[in-house]
């Protein structure tokens, strides 16, 4: 059957570059030539014609022009059609498009100028193969950070004689909820509370995420990997309850359909992924930058308002470091200015996420950045390293050097078999793609307050994957802390002499050195920081750590960095409020002291032993 032809100026650059890009979209279906070698065929197309327009002389002989030209022959490449269907069905588009390109056809050299501004040498259709294969590497490796960093803590926070035991939790849901709590409550814990079954999902999935970075089986690698990890999310209770736990299941849920189906490892250049579940991975960044910056402004903090926030964010952050406290010291103007940098490249740099190639890759270097910042001034866990790595699918694979590719491409050949390996179906990766856009749209709505009536069936689909984490809320620091309230815990024996008990990293010790952690997280150090902002009551988990320490709970006391009372437990315990705030320039070269702090009362009553109870007092 005869092919359709695109006539087009050969003489033009601008044409050339464009018409190499539709080229390589069409494949084989379309034919491309220039009017100077097959213009005399077509007598009845003129010159001045073929100079001003394209030309698609199409199977049946039929010939278009201009922008409709352009979508028909578009509408032969993969996913394209909708241009087609837009142009002939909407109000409106014909009359624009037709506009727009004779306006481009008088001005191609401008044009061809702007062309090179967005896109630099690079016009073809960008391939993602080793950004891919990098990107789902370095999120193994996350996956493989955070099974591990909780398995060491696992005993002591949920274990059966850890804080909050995951065994009474799950019966207290068991006795309050039917069949349903499988499904609300989806973790593998309901199978086995013990310790062991804990550790297996700790470190069951560390060796999964192992073998994942070295790229076997990703799919179903993936799978297990975001299985296990939902299954301690649930069972981790408060100290699974932060931002980066989330936004890690619902990457990792998208990892899945990235992923291609092969056992062995291979390299970037055999792989084949989904483009819409690419796409949605980039509105899943730009939802996480966007919304942060957003709830700032929403909150009405004035704080975030005056600019004054990074004032006070450096030393009431969680766990700060080091260079936190020279950020402190920083004249208040800088920290102003420091604001509405944070506010541009949270509210504005997202949009070029889904810009043309120069700005995508700006956009990706001010996010990384901008995460690297960060890192540098607190620990946030792996959730820098989170959102890095959603960055990675920004790059296209003409970005990376030769070098790099070529590295990684040698070490994961697949001795077995070279062939490519076989990607998601269109009828799984289509509906996926539909159904997170629609119910991330709606929580994205929502974090910007804008009301709006969603379909029932929507509404419901919504409420029934909720369980599952694959879509979530996001904005870190809506409100700015303006001051540091700690907890110091301290045991006696006579009521007299109290010592205190140190955490690895919180505050406590104010000569001690703010001291970088990340990518690993010390959860209960965490839970200290938000306990320390509201009364212990409401905070239940605090007065159950209180009793293990009385009780001398070895699990326990391994998440402390000093135990006073290494032979028995005290007689009494206690809880005092302090208020840190980090020292000035002079106080610190006079006493080096990081830490000031001023003792404001107690948290909690005063834990004493009588004979074989543990009782409060006032």
């Amino acid at each position: 059957m005869k092919k359709p032809i695109l006539i087009f100026d050969g003489g033009c650059n601008f044409c050339r570059r464009w018409i190499a890009r539709w080229q390589q979209a069409t494949g084989d279906q379309v034919e491309f030539a220039p009017y100077q070698e097959i213009g005399s065929q077509y007598p009845d197309i003129s010159t001045a014609e073929f100079q001003t327009s394209v030309q698609l002389v199409d199977r049946d002989e039929k010939r278009y022009r201009g922008a409709e030209a352009v979508f028909r022959t578009l509408g032969y490449a993969r996913g394209k059609a909708w241009l087609l269907w837009s142009y002939r069905h909407i109000p409106g588009v014909r009359f624009i498009t037709e506009w727009f390109y004779r306006l481009v056809a008088a001005h191609r050299v401008f044009f061809s100028s702007v062309t090179r501004f967005f896109w630099g040498n690079h016009l073809e259709i960008p391939s993602y193969h080793f950004s891919d294969w990098l990107f789902l590497r370095v999120l193994a490796g996350i996956y493989l950070i955070a099974f591990v960093s909780l398995g060491i803590q696992i005993k002591g926070l949920v274990g059966s004689a850890g804080i909050l035991p995951v065994a009474n939790f799950l019966e207290a849901v068991q006795n309050q909820t039917g069949m349903e709590r499988f499904w609300n409550f989806p973790t593998l814990a309901w199978l086995n509370g013990s310790d062991g079954f804990l550790l297996f999902l700790s470190f069951g999935g560390a060796a999964l995420s192992a073998l994942a970075l070295i790229g076997f089986a990703p799919v179903l690698l993936f799978f297990l990997q975001w299985l296990f990890y939902l299954s301690l999310f649930y069972a981790g209770q408060d100290f699974l309850s932060f931002q980066w736990d989330i936004l890690l299941l619902e990457t990792g849920f998208l990892a899945i359909f990235l992923s291609s189906f092969h056992l062995l490892p291979k390299p970037p250049t055999q792989l084949k992924a989904s483009g819409a579940t690419r796409w949605l991975a980039k509105w899943l960044l730009f939802r996480l930058m966007f919304s942060s910056g957003i709830v700032k402004l929403l909150s009405g903090d004035a704080a975030w308002r005056s600019l004054k926030a990074l004032n006070y964010h450096y030393e009431t952050q969680p766990l700060p470091t080091w260079p936190a406290w020279y950020a402190h010291q920083l004249p208040h103007w800088f920290q102003k200015i420091s604001t509405v940098a944070m506010f541009t490249v949270e509210l504005l740099v997202p949009f070029l996420i889904f810009a043309p190639r120069r700005l995508r890759l700006f956009s990706c270097g001010l996010l990384i950045g901008f995460q690297l910042l960060i890192m540098a001034t607190g620990n946030y866990c792996f959730f820098n390293l989170l959102t890095v790595a959603l960055c990675i699918l920004l790059i296209d694979d003409g970005t990376w050097p030769d070098g790099i590719k070529n590295f990684f491409s040698g070490k994961t050949v697949d001795k077995v078999s070279s062939r490519t390996s076989c990607a998601w179906p269109r009828w799984v990766t289509a509906p996926l793609f539909f159904l997170i856009l629609m119910l991330s749209s709606m929580q994205f709505f929502r974090t910007l307050h804008l009301p709006m009536t969603w379909p029932e069936p929507l509404v419901i689909m919504r409420r029934w994957v909720t369980p599952l984490r694959i879509v979530n809320p996001y904005g870190l620091f809506a409100v700015m802390t303006t001051a540091r309230p700690e907890i110091v815990i301290e045991g006696s024996d006579d009521g007299v002499n109290w010592k205190p008990y140190e955490f690895y990293w919180k505050p406590g010790d104010p000569y001690r050195v703010p001291a970088f952690v990340a990518p690993h997280q010390p959860r209960l150090d965490w839970q200290m920081w938000f306990a320390a902002l509201s009364h212990f009551q409401r905070n239940p988990w605090f007065t159950n750590f209180m009793f293990r320490l009385m009780q001398g709970e070895p699990n326990v006391l391994r998440l402390l960095k000093t135990n006073p009372f290494p032979g028995e437990p005290p007689q009494q315990l206690r809880a005092k409020l302090y208020v840190y705030s980090f020292s000035s320039l002079t106080s610190k070269k006079a006493t080096g002291a990081w830490w000031e702090r001023s003792e404001k009362g107690y948290y909690l009553p005063t834990f004493k032993r009588r004979g074989n109870q543990v009782v409060l007092t006032n």
